[in-house]
């Protein structure tokens, strides 16, 4: 089933789209905190985000910024102001479509089905991790910070990753080096020390500091 999120500042048309999209069968969320899109973008990780322009605290025009920062998404925008500079504006920072209100439903229901099916006939859906503000994106091997970027190897990418899947539980380096093993990257034990202290440098340059503890003798710890 594919998951919706509505980011509508109306409620009464945030409550009509969900009525209607999940008649369709589609799962939808709709933001209530529009303070707290992009976190709530990640929580739910949606296939397809429906986006007005005129929103509380920030337009559109920001949150498509930010979802773009971390994630390819499709994006719908949804606005009143359908003059040429919106809809420029809108696809310019990273909108795949514009419908101007007001609208169709069946006419919107196309599109975002024309959307889902240019994005997933070929590829799945945003491939996310975040904790404590920490987005990994495993697609690209970036790792965002507010709004910070560190680019991570392959090798410090699937060490953070582990780490990150199984946060709250100290994982031994055994355990680490077997995983980076079984995917044929292997490393020796020297190198698992490098490897990490080199992650912990990119870690503590995004202000990420402590992100990876060390557990003497057991292994290594991304807190809960």
């Amino acid at each position: 089933m594919y998951k919706i999120l509505i980011v509508e500042d109306d409620m009464v048309i945030a409550g009509s789209l969900q009525k209607f999209l999940n008649g369709w069968g589609f799962c939808t969320q709709a933001v209530t905190e529009f303070d707290r899109v992009l976190e709530t973008f990640l929580k739910l990780e949606p296939h397809l985000v429906l986006l007005d322009i005129s929103l509380p605290f920030y337009n559109g025009y920001h949150w498509c910024r930010e979802i773009r920062q971390v994630s390819k998404t499709p994006i719908l925008f949804l606005s009143s102001a359908d003059d040429n500079m919106n809809i420029v504006m809108a696809m310019n920072l990273g909108g795949d479509d514009f419908i101007a209100k007001p609208f169709d439903l069946n006419v919107l229901v196309a599109k975002i089905q024309a959307l889902l099916r240019r994005a997933y006939s070929f590829a799945g859906s945003a491939n996310l991790l975040e904790h404590k503000g920490a987005i990994l994106n495993l697609g690209d091997g970036t790792l965002w910070y507010q709004d910070r970027k560190a680019e991570l190897t392959r090798n410090e990418l699937k060490i953070l990753q582990f780490l990150m899947e199984n946060k709250g539980k100290t994982i031994s380096r055994e355990t680490i080096m077997k995983r980076l093993w079984e995917d044929e990257s292997f490393i020796d034990d020297n190198t698992l020390t490098v490897n990490v202290t080199r992650l912990r440098k990119k870690l503590d340059g995004l202000g990420l500091h402590n992100y990876i503890v060390t557990k003497k003798g057991l292994g290594y710890l991304v807190e809960g």
